[in-house]
């Protein structure tokens, strides 16, 4: 189950650290091939460095931006070069200095300095601007000195100079082409070809020196064919902006812009995305859109049937407590805000509008499955969205949550919901029709729901709650009307799920997030006759997924209900909780969310104690006891889904 290139052709562009790439490359299973694409040529005459130096020793740079390790050093050495170390030194340490990212942090500590002020990843030039932005620092009337590499960024000295600063430019050194432009050459004459399977590009010059050879070449148009039938790898946005500038789809992007994690990251999914990419191109899906698109050909926008749904893959063998080649494992809000991808898509559109666009929904959805290569893709949704066709208003806040308007506490008002209409809830039904016909047949997708518990709680709570009062008045103060309100949820959420399971999931996950705070004869009284109810009316062949939160005393009851595996929160032992639940069941989970925050080497042993402790026994779902909590590394998340397929695949051998 070790997930690598597997012998695929992989050419870089690096020049500096060329032969550290190829050996990173073979490390991971790949065929490299360096084709060096630029050469930094230092501008020892350029005047910019003696103003520099003149408004530097008399005090009058108020701050100076390092952008670069080599610019910083280069700078270093040339100012030096007319005066002493010492001086310059001490003139840099009465200087606000920021400096871009790592490296010229590292010249920096060579000199005994440390900035200022540093920018957090990916290190770009909007990130500059955004720490003063966070900082509240004013640069009005301030001199800032920019230390620069290559060409201008016209865009950001116009940022400064726009918040009111002096911007004065240091070019340090200028790009330009190789003085052996044969590798390159090779690179586009293979390109061309369609003889090339993943590029990495680690600086966007890469790009623009690779687009100028191939300018001059005299099969541009095949250059073109064969870039979109290739697997293009950036190391971070900026890189990413110039490919997109010259018509190139971007398939992957690591959160941190290091040449490792780029290499690493993109070799466990390299396999998958390629296959995807290439067969995207085949069905002539525009390539430049294909992550938004995902390989959806049909013309008439006939949903999937069930009947297409996939059963071969790891996840649906565990819902049937069948043997595979490893765990399966998917995590719940795995679409989250830990992820980049969801949180640029978010800057544009609030979160409401989100769940309600079929296209953008499922394209978060399957961006999820190709950055994280988990085994299931939940449908991009939310729980509360069925109150809406019901006559509830529903509003997201960035501080409360959701809030329920008018919440349900009198009877006139639960009298008053209107009758469920499927049909109010086909952006649902749409997002999982494009994202079943895109996904890998072995990938399987999941719908979801809240529970009539939980989603009455939120409806009579109106928002978060920790005593669900108001709820439990209502249960225990007039239990006819409770029942009354119950009925409609649950037959509404049957409606509702059944509609998901005929638009293309393979499985469906009921969410009693908040039934954790009955006690066992509560939730036996007013809650398991609803949730059993509800999962009869589903068809027998469609695993069910039942998962709450603090739910360790009611498990014996959830295994009653008819649903195929069980979600356990962390709170209880695995075995223990499965015990409970039935062993003619699957089960679901359970590592804590929070562990994940911690090292890479804690998440390892902690998920190896979940596996051990299951051994071989079929029909376990890796998953965490709760969903992924926002400021979870990303890093940490991809080590724990590669060592729960490596180490149970190893176990099974």
């Amino acid at each position: 189950m070790k997930q690598d290139f597997n012998g695929l052709r992989v050419t870089s562009f690096e020049s500096r650290r060329c032969e550290e790439m190829k050996k990173l490359i073979s490390y991971h299973g790949g065929v490299p091939r360096v084709a060096p694409s630029m050469r930094e040529v230092p501008d020892l005459k350029t005047p910019y460095v003696t103003r520099f130096a003149d408004d530097l020793f008399s005090g009058s740079v108020d701050l100076l931006i390092l952008m670069t390790g080599v610019g910083t050093r280069i700078l270093s050495d040339m100012v030096t070069a007319e005066s002493g170390g010492k001086e310059y030194v001490e003139a840099l340490r009465a200087t606000t200095i920021l400096a871009r990212g790592p490296k010229p942090v590292a010249a920096l500590r060579k000199l005994g300095l440390r900035p200022d002020i540093t920018v957090s990843e990916p290190n770009t030039w909007r990130d500059i601007l955004s720490t003063f932005d966070q900082r509240d620092m004013s640069l009005e009337n301030l001199i800032v000195y920019v230390q620069e590499y290559g060409v201008s960024n016209e865009e950001f000295l116009a940022s400064l100079e726009k918040r009111g600063a002096d911007v004065r430019r240091i070019p340090i050194y200028r790009w330009a082409l190789p003085e052996d432009l044969g590798p390159l050459q090779d690179a586009v004459r293979s390109i061309s070809e369609g003889a090339e399977d993943c590029l990495l590009f680690t600086s966007s010059r890469q790009v623009s020196n690779l687009f100028e050879v191939a300018g001059t070449h005299e099969r541009n148009t095949e250059f073109m064919e064969g870039m979109k039938k290739a697997l293009v790898c950036s190391i971070g946005p900026t890189t990413t902006e110039t490919l997109r500038e010259n018509g190139i789809s971007v398939d992957y992007e690591p959160d941190s812009p290091k040449m490792g994690n780029l290499v690493r990251e993109v070799a466990r999914r390299s396999a998958a995305l390629l296959v995807k990419k290439r067969t995207a191109f085949q069905n002539g899906v525009d390539t430049r859109n294909w992550s938004r698109t995902q390989m959806v050909w049909s013309e008439d926008g006939a949903r999937t049937r069930r009947s297409e749904t996939t059963s071969a893959g790891a996840f649906m063998k565990a819902c049937r407590l069948e043997k595979a080649d490893h765990t399966p494992i998917w995590l719940m809000r795995q679409a989250g805000r830990f992820l980049r991808e969801y949180r640029e898509v978010r800057s544009r559109v609030s979160f409401k509008e989100l769940c309600k666009t079929p296209d953008m929904a499922s394209e978060i959805t399957l961006m999820t499955v190709d950055r994280l290569g988990v085994d299931a893709a939940i449908i991009f949704s939310d729980i509360l969205l069925i109150l809406e066709p019901l006559g509830l208003s529903l509003e997201y806040s960035s501080v409360d949550g959701p809030v329920i308007g008018k919440p349900l506490r009198t009877r006139r008002r639960i009298e008053a919901l209107r009758d469920f209409d499927p049909e109010s809830m086909d952006f649902v039904y749409q997002a999982l029709s494009t994202t079943r016909r895109a996904l890998d047949p072995e990938v399987s997708l999941l719908g979801f729901t809240g529970a009539p518990f939980t989603v009455a709680s939120y409806a009579i709570e109106g928002s978060g709650s920790k005593n669900y009062i108001n709820t439990k008045k209502l249960m225990y103060g007039d239990p006819s009307l409770w029942e009354r309100l119950m009925d409609i949820l649950t037959s509404s959420i049957s409606d509702y799920l059944c509609a998901q399971i005929d638009a293309g999931a393979d499985a469906v996950q009921i969410f009693d997030s908040w039934v954790g705070c009955l006690s066992p004869a509560d939730y036996e009284k007013f809650v398991f006759p609803h949730v059993k109810k509800l999962i009869s009316t589903l068809p027998s062949d469609v695993p069910v997924i039942l998962f709450g939160t603090g739910t360790g005393s009611l498990l014996e009851l959830m295994g009653k209900t008819g649903a195929g595996v069980i979600g356990l929160d962390w709170r209880v032992d695995i075995l223990d909780g499965w015990r409970k639940a039935g062993s003619s069941l699957a089960v679901q989970g359970n590592l804590d969310p929070v562990s994940v925050l911690s090292t890479p080497s804690h998440v390892v042993g902690e998920a190896r104690k979940i596996l051990d402790r299951v051994g071989e026994r079929p029909g376990h779902i890796f998953n965490l006891g709760h969903g992924v909590l926002p400021q979870t590394p990303v890093d940490n998340v991809l080590r724990l889904i590669d060592e729960v397929h490596e180490y149970s695949a190893q176990a099974g051998e």
